[in-house]
């Protein structure tokens, strides 16, 4: 019996394990990145559309990585989970593509065809695919070619959530930790113990990393940290998803793809969002601007962490209201969470409007 057997045995022992080294590799890393940064001068430069005010490494990303990749493979048991190799193998390839768009900056075509690569790799190769909605508007089972497109595009969805919310300190690992903490309880508690150290991997690195992100801000995750984290999550998602199908009654979720959605909801319907405005507007989906739900809870008069800690509590409540209501009609509950999720937007801009007419008067 080797070591990895021997804590096996110890049930809780290897997710734990995965966690506490996944933070400590981190923990370590980050202030020998941020020397490195100094000396080398690889900065994000503040600017009109930057919120910072001074010079901040942007290779948090980097000491994430570490931290989550050499404790999943330290940890896991691969012979278990056969499709984690691809997976390994898609971060790697996104791991390359943020370095190197953290240092020089990359062109958005060169990174979203390094996003299809990754997703091609996890989803046909890995076999990691979302096969039914649940029931959302009567569809229930997808046929393969649609299974694999509908993965795709989610797991691309969610990667590219995760990087347009990373713009306030705090802001982006907070959410993931709190979307990776729901999904780690499910898997602890069906029982799904190699999926369950793959998320203590990442929380562990998060944790460590947001030791160093929360306001004042010394190092951010980069797009390097945003990549990594969207296809962690992209990846949870789908787990989740298609496991919850084949459980046992007992751990089985009632609509669980509305439940991944309201765990996502403050990514999703924030991407979602801003597209809409951007096309309504005449420009570009991909045209950067300062109009996410961070930048108006900012411009209403909150700093960094407020803002945070508003957008984490709103998540953590649209996650349990659909646990609360999981069993009811699985479109309904999916139409119920767009609405209030709409209504809170629009409950934000009133409060916004009537600020900037109250500072208009003084």
């Amino acid at each position: 019996m080797n070591i990895l057997e021997n804590l096996e045995s110890f049930g809780f022992a290897m997710p734990l394990l995965a966690f506490v080294f996944s933070f400590f590799i981190s923990y370590l890393s980050i202030p020998s990145i941020i020397q490195v940064a100094q000396l080398k001068h690889l900065f994000d430069e503040p600017d009109k559309r930057k919120l910072h005010k001074t010079k901040i490494p942007t290779l948090g990303g980097l000491a994430i990585f570490a931290g989550m990749t050499v404790s999943t493979l330290l940890f896991t048991n691969i012979s278990k989970t056969p499709e984690l190799q691809y997976v390994l193998a898609a971060i790697l390839i996104l791991f390359f593509i943020g370095i190197k768009d953290d240092i020089i900056i990359l062109s958005a075509l060169s990174k979203f065809l390094g996003q299809i690569l990754a997703t091609i790799i996890i989803v046909w190769f890995g076999n990691i695919r979302i096969e039914s909605f649940g029931g959302i508007f009567g569809i229930h089972n997808l046929p393969y070619l649609a299974s694999i497109s509908f993965s795709m595009l989610t797991l691309l969805v969610i990667i590219n959530s995760l990087n347009l919310i990373d713009g306030i300190d705090g802001l982006a690992g907070t959410i993931s930790f709190i979307v990776i903490s729901a999904y780690a309880a499910w898997f602890y508690k069906a029982g799904f113990n190699e999926e369950l150290i793959f998320s203590l991997a990442a929380m562990g690195a998060l944790l460590a990393f947001l030791r160093y992100n929360i306001t004042p801000a010394k190092i951010f995750m980069g797009d390097t940290g945003s990549l990594l984290m969207g296809t962690i999550i992209g990846v949870l998602t789908i787990k989740f998803v298609a496991l919850n199908r084949h459980t046992i009654e007992e751990h089985k979720f009632h609509s669980a793809p509305v439940l991944a959605i309201s765990i996502l909801i403050i990514p999703l319907f924030d991407l979602a969002r801003v597209f809409f405005v951007r096309i309504l507007n005449g420009k570009s989906p991909f045209n950067p601007d300062k109009i996410h739900v961070h930048h108006k809870l900012l411009d209403l008069g909150l700093n960094h962490l407020q803002a945070t800690f508003l957008l984490s509590t709103v998540n953590v409540m649209f996650i349990c209201f659909v646990f609360v209501f999981q069993k009811y009609n699985i479109t309904y509950l999916f139409l119920s969470i767009i609405i209030i999720a709409v209504f809170l937007m629009l409950l934000l801009e009133y409060f916004l409007r009537r600020k900037i007419n109250q500072d208009a008067k003084k």
